[in-house]
């Protein structure tokens, strides 16, 4: 064993023989110790506690423990060899329907072999469905008694591990035997501090300190105890937590230590005179939230901050304002969207705001430094060019020569807009639109490639504080509060399409009523084309001429309700003359997929059905529902589902009909969901990859490490003062290094 090897970076071929580090390599994943001792049990099974096989679910990957009841041996009839059939049960509940399980094992000798009534085993493999019972097939087996001495009682609990059907649960519990039984952990640098455990223990009001990380993980996996094991996750999770909090403002502390130029507040400038064009008054919130971000930004140290806003906050003008300060301080700015159609969006935003400041590239562009106050014009202005990789050749390329000049202050791209190719005067402010699509990792890329950038992440999606800590802990958090005058609150119902074809009708009649008096609708569907595997859902391509041959829509108006369509699959242009057409009222209903999430703004839009809801996260319904409700008009939300009354995935939709609150409607899909799936692969390339960490029911614990580790950075010597700690993110920093082309990659 290599003495300059950390314990958890030992290769499994080191530890483990024959086949089995391939196995567990091919099989999950894991090759090293640590990623096999973070390889957590999935539950524990005390001896003598069998599996409730009434609750077994169909056509899944399950781990029985049960008592075999019955062993008997048939000949096939159509080919030679024989089956074992085998009974196993719960004896404690005999006798109750669905209390037993039936298996075949085909030409079964270990099975014939070994089992016998009265044994208790595990078995895994997957259900099946024979003569309307469930039933296993050629299940993996093993006999809970076999790994103890002859003469020994063994009453340790047993672990069940997440596994497949190539790598049975005590497989991989065997592989941690050997590791336990061979590998010195308590080599492991050890974070957790007794001052760490006993004021976790105190705060949580636990009945003693928590373990040190190597007892924690021998208890995890080889508890003596059951409840040993709750201590030993609470460890390991508060290890986790303190070495991401730690971590996360090691890079808040290198990111403070660039120099930045001070780009402070103009007085007749760009964003005095977007003020003085603005038909509304700022709410209180994007008033203090702007003081906020001008000060930072006329700081001599790079601005990293969230700032987090329900939908229809106003962000995107908060942003403008900022991104307007530096331009007449005679830097550039960059507005970042996850996709080219988000992008072109919010290119359109940006010019309808600005009006008469705004060159687009058709108008001539005026000067960052000089505002343009030289050329001719009234007033100052600025260049704004949208940069994209499906541009024609001519109009990228003078929008990129517009930027390297100078000429254009403000460009509005996708991620791509930060990489080596595309080169800017002086970038000094980098707007993310993050949409949760921008990683922390991306934001590192980001600011290694720009030092001394300023960078502003803006969040639709409001984030419980837990989350907040963990996932953008690089960034200081700003809370965008209240909603801009003239918003109005949606009336949101749940369609149930299962109780008859009269709930549908009504929704199409709720949308021709809204046509009749003047107004406009969107109807979105999750697919763009039929899928032969579902016919029957939703999708724009007979959506659209469904909608034009209902007769409440034709009677809506003289010559019929005029039908838009919009997708991501059509290209640029086609997106821009349907999304214009609706937004000057020349189309009464859009029909879309998820395009509209963001960047439109239809005052006159008071009406949106969702079809097949379902199939949508909340935070995408809620974002969805907030492109109706930007005018006078009383507007409403129709969620439509397929679902039959009873399911799981109402509830889910009952919510939207509850509230408006953007931070619950967060809490309830992260519940569902999870933290990866709703933020998205980049942005959860930290939250997702934490090993013992629950970043919603761990909150306390993030809490506590956050506390730990401003502490720890408050004391002046950083971490320093803590070598374990320091080696510990030393190791977290390498796993999450971003290759140079990451952000191309977004």
């Amino acid at each position: 064993m290599a003495a300059d090897v950390a314990v958890t970076d030992l290769p499994l071929t080191e530890v483990l023989s024959g086949t089995l580090p391939g196995r567990l390599e091919k099989e999950l994943g894991l090759r090293t110790v640590g990623e096999l001792l973070d390889h957590t049990p999935r539950r524990w099974v005390e001896r003598g506690e069998l599996t409730p096989i009434a609750a077994l679910p169909w056509d899944s990957e399950v781990t029985v423990v049960a008592v075999v009841e019955s062993v008997s041996t048939r000949q096939m009839r159509s080919r030679g060899g024989f089956i074992v059939d085998v009974t196993v049960a719960d004896p404690s509940v005999a006798g109750v329907p669905g209390a037993s399980l039936s298996m075949a094992f085909f030409n079964g000798h270990d099975a014939r072999r070994r089992l016998a009534p009265g044994v208790t085993a595990m078995f895994q493999g997957k259900t099946t469905e024979y003569r309307g019972r469930i039933t296993l097939n050629n299940p993996d087996f093993a006999l809970l008694d076999d790994d103890v001495a002859p003469g020994e009682v063994d009453v340790r609990p047993v672990p069940i591990y997440r596994s497949t059907g190539k790598l049975p649960s005590w497989t991989v519990r065997s592989a941690l035997q050997r590791v336990l039984e061979t590998v010195d952990l308590d080599r492991i640098p050890e974070v957790l501090t007794p001052e760490i455990r006993a004021m976790t223990a105190a705060d949580l009001d636990l009945d003693a300190p928590l373990p040190g990380t190597a007892q924690a993980y021998r208890d995890l996996h080889a508890p003596d105890d059951v409840a040993d094991t709750g201590p030993a996750r609470t460890a390991l999770a508060l290890r986790e937590a303190l070495v991401v909090q730690a971590a996360l403002a090691w890079r808040r502390s290198r990111e403070r230590a660039v120099p930045a130029v001070p780009r402070p507040p103009r007085a007749g400038g760009l964003r005095e005179s977007l003020d003085a064009r603005l038909p509304f008054t700022l709410t209180a919130g994007q008033r203090r939230v702007g003081e906020e971000l001008a000060a930072e930004l006329a700081r001599e140290r790079p601005m990293s901050r969230l700032l987090q806003g329900d939908v229809g906050a106003g962000k995107t003008l908060v942003a403008l304002r900022a991104m307007l300060q530096v331009v007449d301080a005679g830097g550039q700015a960059a507005l970042v969207a996850p996709t080219e159609v988000l992008a072109a969006q919010h290119h359109r935003a940006l010019l309808r705001l600005m009006g008469p400041l705004a060159d687009d590239g058709a108008r001539g562009l005026g000067g960052v430094g000089t505002l343009g106050l030289d050329d001719g014009r009234e007033g100052p202005h600025t260049g704004v060019v949208l940069v994209t990789g499906s541009q024609r050749v001519a109009a990228r390329r003078e929008a990129l020569l517009a930027l390297a000049s100078g000429e254009a202050g403000i460009a509005v791209g996708t991620h791509a807009l930060l990489s080596d190719t595309v080169g800017f005067a002086e970038l000094a402010l980098a707007v993310v639109d993050e949409q949760h699509r921008f990683g922390v990792d991306q934001r590192e890329a980001l600011r290694r490639a720009n030092p001394g950038t300023h960078l502003l992440v803006m969040s639709a999606t409001p984030i419980p504080r837990s989350v907040a800590m963990t996932v953008f802990g690089d960034l200081d958090l700003t809370v965008l509060e209240g909603l801009p005058s003239g918003r109005q609150p949606v009336t949101t119902h749940v369609a149930r399409m299962a109780h008859g074809p009269r709930v549908i009708g009504r929704v199409w009649e709720l949308i021709a009523e809204h046509v009749a008096a003047g107004h406009q609708a969107f109807v979105v569907c999750p697919r763009i084309d039929p899928d032969d595997a579902d016919p029957g859902h939703a999708n724009v391509t007979e959506m659209a001429p469904r909608l034009e041959a209902l007769p409440a829509l034709a009677a809506a108006r003289p010559g019929g309700a005029r039908i838009g369509v919009v997708h991501g699959r059509m290209d640029q242009a086609e997106q821009d003359t349907a999304m214009q057409a609706f937004a000057r009222g020349e189309t009464d209903v859009l029909v879309a997929t998820t395009v509209v999430e963001v960047g439109v703004d239809v005052p006159n839009a008071t009406v949106m059905a969702v079809l097949d809801a379902d199939d949508f996260g909340l935070s995408t319904l809620h974002q969805l529902r907030g492109r109706v409700g930007r005018g006078p008009g009383a507007s409403v939300c129709l969620l439509a589902t397929r679902l039959p009354d009873g399911h799981a995935s109402l509830r889910r939709l009952e919510v939207l009909e509850q509230t408006q609150d953007g931070l619950r409607i967060a809490q309830e899909d992260l519940a569902h969901r999870g933290v990866g799936d709703v933020l998205g692969a980049q942005q959860s390339g930290l939250a997702s990859g934490l090993r013992h960490v629950d970043v919603i029911a761990d909150a306390p614990l993030i809490g506590l490490a956050a506390d730990a580790v401003a502490r720890i950075m408050a004391a002046g010597e950083g971490l320093s003062a803590h070598p374990a700690l320091a080696a510990e993110v030393t190791r977290w920093e390498g796993e999450h290094l971003i290759a140079a082309d990451y952000l191309e990659k977004g």
